[in-house]
């Protein structure tokens, strides 16, 4: 009876995870879409704790070590998510799917310790069951040491590194990975196998720092999701391997949704998934010597802006990483409400791959209660951007930058992008003349169309609420 049970349960969480991810693709229905998830995966967990049965039909045991793992994760997963800020947001999501990784290896690493004591069985089961720890090991690995760089690269510890032929090393360290685990799987001895199997474990967790080390910042979102779909696939391979369907489907649901992710990551920025692995786009400074002549950009003082976005028709919002630095979402929203309460019309622009993970200004604008319907995407924006009267660009960079359409030359040519030069005045806010995260001159500060308006996001969206107060 409690198997039935425990098999009801798993359907009932593995229909939850499916209803969750349907509600995580609009952001109005994304909040109760995680709630419903994670509402399937605490049944599924205390399902497992309280009516699973060992092959001798007994209750699973060591439940004070079980619920002391529970508390612990809980309490700084807890403290983590709550502390951590906005701007932070992609280092954490990269944190969180290495430790997903982790895990995948350590049950691999741990199941491989048990068959090496019990002997490894010399049927073709051995070999299935072989095959399944070495996926396991590979994907795991390769997310953990993969995610660990991200996260330092997105937090600034550790920069991006390169050297001649280290794609041919990278293709040499995975094909050597997966060539030794199909031969171990494959010839199956004691003290040979478990030689090889950590060779493939270190070769593994070399790959994925080598992975992701030589690629550039502005590629960063197209790597997060690629990263999120490995460590869904490696969670899959624990759920083949113990025969639990609740984690296969989990860890399948997360791999599916993380490879649709990444391809369209490369569809926004028309970019091929090889081409982002090998190009290192944003990755050097030497990217910025093809933006073209630079001619000279002219400044806009705060009560000219005030005037100028007051008496508009419509005004665009752009946000960008600027936004999230300062943390200035919260001073947009007021903007927005105050130039709305004077009858002008405002909307909020946003590109897919924005700032330093997908859907980052999306999270950004929805802390600061931002309306959804005022979110458009990129086409929807492109369309509206002609009968704009006002373009306010706060931080963003390589998302509006004309070269992409315009210098055959750029690293991002081709790249599509928020048009927003079609706008019959562009604001720009940054603290400097510095180029974006890509390391990439932007064009479009010298239009005459382009005004600058210089200093912190949230300092000057302040200034200009004051002023707007004031006219």
């Amino acid at each position: 009876m409690g198997v039935s049970i425990l098999a009801l349960v798993y359907i009932i969480a593995a229909v939850t995870f499916i209803m969750g991810l349907k509600m995580m693709s609009h952001p109005a229905s994304a909040r109760q879409g995680n709630i419903v998830a994670g509402a399937g995966m605490l049944a599924a967990i205390f399902g497992t704790i309280f009516l699973y049965r060992n092959d001798d039909g007994s209750l699973l045991g060591n439940k004070l070590w079980i619920f002391g793992g529970i508390i612990i994760g809980t309490i700084i997963g807890v403290m983590a998510a709550k502390r951590v800020k906005m701007t932070a947001m992609p280092e954490m999501v990269s944190l969180f799917n290495g430790l997903g990784g982790a895990s995948a290896t350590l049950i691999s690493v741990i199941e491989f310790n048990h068959l090496a004591d019990q002997g490894f069985p010399a049927d073709k089961s051995g070999a299935g069951i072989m095959a399944i720890l070495f996926s396991g090991i590979i994907l795991g690995n390769i997310t953990f040491s993969g995610s660990m760089i991200a996260w330092g690269k997105l937090s600034g510890k550790v920069k991006d590194f390169s050297f001649n032929g280290q794609h041919i090393v990278n293709i040499i360290l995975l094909v050597v990975s997966i060539g030794l685990s199909i031969y171990i799987s494959s010839h199956l001895q004691a003290t040979t196998t478990t030689i090889l199997f950590y060779v493939v474990f270190l070769l593994s967790l070399l790959y994925g720092i080598f992975f992701v080390m030589p690629i550039g910042g502005a590629d960063m979102p197209v790597v997060i999701s690629l990263l999120n779909s490995l460590s869904g696939l490696s969670a899959a391979c624990g759920g083949f391997l113990y025969d639990n369907k609740v984690v296969f489907t989990g860890g399948i649901l997360v791999g599916a949704a993380g490879t649709i992710l990444t391809v369209l990551m490369c569809k926004a920025m028309n970019r091929s998934l090889t081409n982002v692995l090998i190009g290192s786009f944003g990755g050097g400074g030497a990217a910025a010597a093809a933006a073209g002549e630079k001619g000279q950009h002219k400044e806009i003082s705060l009560n000219d802006a005030a005037v100028v976005m007051s008496y508009a028709n419509k005004v665009m919002i752009v946000p960008g990483y600027g936004l999230a630095v300062a943390q200035a979402q919260h001073a947009c929203h007021e903007l927005e409400k105050l130039l709305e309460s004077k009858g002008v019309q405002v909307k909020y622009a946003i590109h897919p791959v924005a700032g330093r993970m997908p859907g980052h200004m999306n999270v950004l604008l929805a802390e600061a209660d931002v309306s959804y319907d005022n979110l458009l995407e990129m086409e929807t924006a492109n369309e509206e951007f002609p009968s704009t009267d006002v373009v306010l660009i706060l931080g963003a960079n390589d998302v509006v930058n004309p070269a992409a359409k315009s210098n055959p030359a750029s690293p991002i040519y081709g790249m599509p992008i928020l048009d927003v030069e079609q706008a019959k005045m562009v604001i720009v806010n940054k603290r400097s003349m510095k180029p974006g995260y890509a390391g990439i001159e932007n064009e479009l500060f010298y239009s005459p169309k382009t005004s600058m308006l210089f200093g912190d996001a949230k300092k000057v969206l302040q200034d200009l609420i004051t002023e707007i107060k004031t006219l």
